[in-house]
């Protein structure tokens, strides 16, 4: 008996031993020990005691009650005492482990988590407004997201409440989130669909260009009339031509007139797909593209884009191909659906009027360009230059520069001899900045005869143009302020020679004239070309000499049929500007003139030129760019223009009438209408096989 009581008083202080390691309140265990320190105890007491304290069933609690027998009682309660101190002892060690295993953040958020129970107990616990994530929510609330968006963002917010804010991923969600609350999905500006009013806008800001407001003002009035049924799908427009045209500035007079948002996404050099469509969320930094990107900073979804400089946006590389990102952009069929990488879900693309801009179509790829609608943007005329330069760069440059229309007054007449004397381009920007020049140096002489004023006068007795300024610039000041004219009328400066005549040429940037020079030396019938000629216009040159060669006698270049005129002779054509490419058939009937020129010894006018593909037979093909030929031509001082019968709907329809009534068209089906216009009925021409058809029609 008394080894059992010896056994229950060691397993009794192990037993508090193992409590104290708990850390339990002091006073209890204090108490705890002098109750089972004191001799004077009852067994039966201690045993009571101590099943009390410890975790058991109730049956075993019973068992000890109805042990009346105290060696029985200290007997079951020793056991019961054994299995609680190995059950503490177990579930210390188990404590011990996850103490050791618990990291720095672990912890942090396990006090902040205390601290947050804290404030709540003091009343001191944050507002909702100032929760992030109810932030997030009301944000999300208000954007009026569509379903399959609104399910996306619900399993993201879901995600991020399980997170620990110190995570990384919860940056990359709390960003993902914040570009889904900050886009329009249903946010818009209500358009101006006035008629009048919109052909008043772009009619102030821009001259000319009747093409492209046409088509701006066809659609407001399609959208004018379907309003109601809202289904008005935004045109995809590319305006194409020369720099300095006016592309870009047209695009914010387009969305002042329909009083939309306005954006330019500048596409020189563009080599990533991904800044089209931006990047997947996987990537470090991820972004969504520049289409989505240009949506947030507009606030709504029906904005005006433009796509400035497509045509030099980046060929396919490592990173993608980014005209190909644009196929579903600009697809009117399937933008309603764009799905930009980082979002990965789809936004409606339908509304926004993309505007895309382009110096040259070659660039473009061939599906990206089916999916624009072309819109052609000529060279200026001289006529319109002046109206544009007297109406938009005078008066911005006066504003520029601190002066008033008071200050300086410039004459039409001056304004066409800088037009025409010192700039050589289809757009106006060379000429902006000669205008900048006149009025810089009216703006000097204004200051030093204002300060000479202003020294022996109060400003208050300065009138507005002081005395000794004088504010007109006439036509004779022109040359003292800019120097010598920079450009002549090329072909008015040259004289008529044998072997030489003047084509005319269309590039990217715009039109011109080029010059074949021809001419014969001793040889062996051979035939050489210069001047940086591509594949396609040699192949003319060998067309035209071959026609030349089987037709001389016939055109009086041989006295019998069956001579050659190239049996003793080498022939050597060339085209000035050597460093400058050339490429296409549109020379083939300058090439025909210019040769018989110069085996006949006759002269074609300088200021006659020609455009039109030859074939073998003799027929003249139409060719492109008549337009900008034409201005081009008149730019230089032509005076007489022979060009394929089938082009004559392209001179009625686009040149501009002042360029008409200047210049005499001369429209030809074969080689033979030709000759007769370009010699005017000098050359020697025999029987010819192919009927000539005469001149078709004249202007």
């Amino acid at each position: 008996m008394q080894d059992l009581i010896v056994t229950l008083r060691s397993i009794s202080r192990e037993f508090v031993a193992l409590l104290q390691s708990l850390k339990l309140p002091t006073p209890i265990l204090t108490q705890l020990q002098k109750f089972l320190d004191n001799v004077n105890i009852v067994p039966g007491q201690v045993v009571d005691l101590l099943m009390s304290t410890i975790e058991s069933t109730m049956e075993e609690k019973i068992a000890i009650l109805n042990a009346v027998d105290l060696k029985e009682r200290i007997t079951k309660a020793v056991e019961l005492m054994t299995r609680q101190i190995h059950v503490l002892k177990i579930s210390q060690k188990v404590h011990d482990n996850v103490e050791g295993k618990l990291n720095k953040k672990q912890r942090e958020f396990y006090l902040r988590e205390q601290l947050a129970a804290i404030k709540e107990e003091l009343g001191e616990k944050d507002s909702g407004d100032d929760d992030e994530l109810a932030i997030i929510e009301n944000r999300l609330a208000e954007a009026n997201l569509p379903p399959e968006v609104q399910k996306a963002a619900d399993r993201e917010l879901k995600k991020l409440k399980k997170m620990q804010p110190a995570s990384s991923e919860y940056s990359v969600i709390r960003n993902y989130l914040d570009w889904l609350g900050d886009l329009p999905w249903s946010k818009s500006t209500e358009d101006i669909l006035d008629v009048e009013r919109a052909r008043k806008q772009l009619n102030d800001d821009h001259y000319g260009l009747e093409k492209v407001k046409r088509r701006i003002l066809e659609y407001l009035a399609v959208s004018k009339l379907q309003q109601m049924k809202g289904d008005v799908r935004g045109p995809i427009l590319c305006l194409v031509g020369p720099p300095g045209v006016g592309k870009t500035s047209l695009g914010r007079s387009i969305a002042a007139a329909l009083d939309r948002k306005f954006h330019r996404i500048s596409l020189g050099g563009v080599w990533d797909e991904s800044e089209i469509r931006g990047h997947r969320r996987t990537y470090v930094g991820a972004l969504p593209g520049r289409i989505i990107q240009g949506l947030k900073k507009c606030e709504v979804n029906n904005p005006v884009f433009l796509l400035d400089e497509i045509d030099k946006i980046g060929s396919r590389g490592h990173h993608g191909d980014p005209s190909a990102a644009f196929l579903e952009v600009l697809d009117p069929e399937q933008n309603s659906t764009f799905t930009d990488h980082y979002l990965n879900v789809p936004f409606d693309l339908s509304k926004v009027l993309f505007i895309a801009t382009a110096n040259s179509l070659d660039t473009i790829p061939a599906p990206l360009l089916d999916r624009m609608e072309l819109i052609t943007i000529p060279g200026y005329t001289y006529a319109e230059k002046l109206a544009i330069a007297t109406n938009h760069l005078l008066p911005k440059q006066v504003r520029l520069h601190g002066l008033t229309e008071a200050n300086i007054q410039i004459t039409p007449e001056a304004l066409l001899k800088v037009a025409t004397g010192y700039t050589r381009e289809s757009g106006v920007r060379q000429l902006e900045r000669e205008i900048g020049s006149l009025v810089r140096a009216k703006a000097v002489e204004y200051a030093e005869v204002y300060e000479k004023s202003s020294a022996s006068a109060t400003s208050s007795d300065i009138p507005e143009n002081p005395s000794g300024y004088q504010p007109l610039i006439g036509i004779q000041d022109v040359e003292v302020i800019l120097g010598q004219e920079k450009y002549i009328n090329e072909v008015t400066a040259r004289a008529a020679v044998p072997g030489v005549v003047t084509g005319m040429a269309y590039n990217g940037v715009g039109g011109g004239i080029l010059f074949i020079e021809v001419t014969q030396m001793p040889g062996k019938g051979n035939l050489q070309l210069t001047g940086s000629l591509g594949d396609v216009i040699k192949e003319s040159a060998q067309i035209a000499l071959s026609w030349v060669k089987s037709q001389g006698y016939k055109i009086g270049l041989t006295t019998s049929p069956g001579q050659n005129v190239m049996e003793k002779t080498d022939v050597h054509l060339h085209m000035p500007s050597g460093a400058t490419p050339k490429d296409g058939p549109s020379a083939g009937i300058a090439m025909v003139c210019a040769l018989v020129s110069m085996f006949s010894n006759q002269t074609v006018p300088s200021t006659t030129a020609m455009t039109g593909e030859f074939t073998l037979r003799g027929l003249v093909m139409p060719v492109g760019g008549i337009k900008e030929k034409v201005i081009a031509a008149h730019r230089a001082g032509v005076r007489k223009i022979i060009m394929p019968l089938r082009n004559q709907k392209d001179v009625v329809s686009d040149v501009p009438a002042n360029v008409r009534e200047d210049i005499e068209f001369c429209y030809a089906s074969t080689i033979w209408d030709v000759l007769r216009e370009a010699f005017e009925g000098r050359a020697t021409v025999h029987t010819p096989t192919v009927a000539s058809a005469g001149i078709d029609s004249r202007l």
